[in-house]
């Protein structure tokens, strides 16, 4: 397996990007209510990056996708597809996962926004989150991938949940999608598995469901939703790894990261 290790140079090149890419997540947040279209969202969001960023949407006609941003909205895994006809209601749970290239370097990520008053949307999104937090914990030079997907399995298992399996992190860099595969389970052999090192980059992307983690995607052939229609969410953030721990490219203003340096 061939992870690249990226340089000082490549370093500060990610950090903006995925400065970027957060940014946009903040940018869209007070957009995100009851009776806004996907389609609207995503123009927004194209605009933001195009127009105020100078960046490029990386996901727009990547293999073929017609839109700048994923939505997916309840039973959808990943890779909904916005719509100016699909509006979001009370009670719904959607993802935004998107990913900006500045200067050839790429951000990338992905936050839940919870509708109205849900309380198993609630949970799932808070529980999706510290299933991300919880590897993020772990994350060092010589930490195994194998470890990454353990602790969100077993975060996920012990709130009655399961995991997504037919998607995964990566690395990232110069390229959306490189080596490492990040799986969110525990589903490495020795010939799989690696260790990280300082320099990686790459994604850690978490899907969880309520019911099934068994997924299916509909015939427009990227929209992924649970078998059993059970509800889906995701959290997805860009991490560099350091000489001591991770450094998160995509962090948010409103977050709490504290429990990184403790």
């Amino acid at each position: 397996m061939n992870i690249p290790i990226n340089t000082p140079e490549d370093i500060e090149k990610l950090r903006i990007a995925g400065r970027l890419a957060a940014n946009v997540l903040e940018m869209i947040g007070p957009h995100v209510k009851a009776g806004v279209s996907t389609g609207e969202l995503d123009r927004l969001c194209h605009d933001y990056i195009v127009n105020e960023q100078g960046a490029i949407p990386a996901s727009l006609n990547y293999h073929g996708f017609p839109k700048s941003i994923c939505t997916s909205i309840n039973h959808v895994v990943c890779h909904g597809i916005p719509d100016f006809n699909k509006k979001l209601k009370k009670g719904d749970i959607i993802n935004i996962d998107l990913a900006v290239i500045k200067d050839g370097y790429y951000g990338d990520t992905s936050k839940m926004f919870v509708i109205g008053e849900t309380i198993q949307g609630e949970r799932l999104s808070r529980v999706t989150q510290e299933c991300l937090y919880e590897a993020m914990k772990i994350m060092r030079p010589g930490t195994m991938l194998s470890d990454i997907g353990r602790v969100i399995q077993h975060h996920a298992q012990a709130h009655g949940y399961s995991v997504v399996r037919d998607f995964c992190g990566h690395g990232l860099g110069k390229n959306y999608h490189e080596e490492p595969q990040v799986l969110h389970y525990d589903g490495y052999d020795k010939k799989t598995d690696a260790e990280l090192l300082e320099g990686m980059c790459l994604t850690v992307e978490p899907m969880i469901n309520t019911g099934d983690y068994r997924t299916k995607v509909l015939r427009d052939g990227w929209t992924a939703v649970t078998r059993d229609r059970g509800l889906s969410a995701q959290w997805e953030h860009t991490l560099i790894i350091t000489a001591t721990g991770i450094e998160v490219t995509t962090a948010r203003a409103e977050e709490d990261l504290s429990f990184l340096t403790q």
